[in-house]
């Protein structure tokens, strides 16, 4: 099982134009070197070298040093003409993380600037429109909430309130703690703004 780092680098690495080319070579030929696939491919040996490279330190080829005429260099040759991608994306969810934030007690913060629209009953927030930047360098910036990310801000705490847990205001909001992802998420999102602040 891979790691989203080395899925980003392997997707990274094969959406290269010449990836098509450099890894028919690897199959063609029993080995390498990164100045050969330049010139068959008409590349800058350097654009081929860290291309192989690359593959080496994913463990889908190997290298190996030779000499010619003394002089040093490496060849490189697939391990496997199968590579198997397996990831699984719940690893990006920390939930030991998120049940420590639950925790923590919040409130939104004083002259934040930030625009709450509620919908047309009132009983939870649409959007949050912030500001960022100074004078004609302002920008407008707003963001769609979920109905659960609604109805959790329309129970954040004013500034001049006391602060409450965020599964304080989760169960406030009569919203189910399974969304506490997104939850945490859009609080983690508007203290990057400097909406919302944390006790002590």
């Amino acid at each position: 099982m891979m790691n989203f780092k080395t899925l980003t680098k392997i997707s990274t690495l094969l959406s290269k134009v010449f990836a098509e080319d450099i890894l028919r070579l690897l199959v063609l030929y029993k080995s390498i070197s990164a100045s050969e696939a330049a010139s068959r491919l008409d590349l800058h040996i350097k654009t081929a070298q860290d291309f192989l490279e690359t593959l080496s330190d994913l463990g889908i080829a190997s290298k190996y040093e030779v000499y010619e005429k003394k002089r040093p260099y490496f060849r490189y040759k697939l391990n496997d003409p199968i590579v198997k991608i397996d990831f699984d994306i719940r690893t990006l969810q920390n939930i030991n993380e998120e049940d420590k934030a639950l925790n923590k007690k919040i409130k939104e913060k004083k002259n934040s600037g930030a625009q709450f629209a509620t919908t047309g009953n009132n009983e939870y927030i649409s959007t949050v429109t912030v500001f960022i930047g100074e004078g004609r360098n302002k920008k407008e910036r707003k963001l769609s909430l979920t109905n659960n990310q609604g109805k959790f801000l329309f129970h954040l705490p004013f500034p001049s309130a006391a602060h409450l847990s965020i599964a304080e205001i989760i169960n406030k909001a009569g919203v189910d703690l399974s969304f506490k992802s997104e939850i945490i998420d859009i609080v983690e999102v508007l203290t990057e703004f400097n909406i919302i602040e944390f006790a002590g």
